[in-house]
């Protein structure tokens, strides 16, 4: 027993020093530019994107980021669940304030004849022409692709 009490502590320390292990805040990512895709209706993943995208500035930082979520089809769901949902709406409100832009398509909101105010905090400076087209020139202009 004695020696597990001598070891362990020995064996802590290697892991720990091992290099692939640093922690996030150790490690520098650079800058990045990503598009968040979001086109599907489920308000469960609506949460974890906004999750991966706090999660995505917290490792990084959000001087270091431009982050563009950009929704089509069903994804405009998401602006419309935070008209009810406190807790979507409050993940939103704090990514905004990080200077996350959440961009609606125009094609959607008129094949859907939905108006901006049934969207949360959306305006017509958040209104694009196309989100896929959008999403490809995005692309172009070096931002990567997640949809989560």
């Amino acid at each position: 027993m004695n020696a597990m009490k001598l070891i362990l502590p020995a064996l802590l320390a290697m892991v720990l020093s091992l290099p692939g292990l640093a922690a996030a805040s150790d490690f520098d990512y650079g800058t990045h530019k990503v598009v968040y895709h979001v086109n599907y209706d489920d308000e469960r993943r609506y949460m974890a994107a906004m999750g991966n995208i706090q999660n995505h500035i917290n490792a990084v930082g959000a001087e270091n980021m431009a982050i563009k979520v950009v929704m089509h089809g069903d994804g405009l769901g998401l602006l419309q669940t935070a008209m009810t949902n406190e807790n979507l709406r409050g993940r939103i409100e704090n990514l905004k304030m990080q200077d996350v832009e959440f961009q609606v398509c125009a094609n959607t909101l008129r094949g859907r004849n939905i108006a901006l105010e049934e969207l949360f905090d959306a305006s017509e400076d958040d209104v694009i022409p196309s989100g896929v087209a959008h999403i490809s020139w995005l692309q172009h202009q070096g931002y990567t692709y997640s949809r989560p």
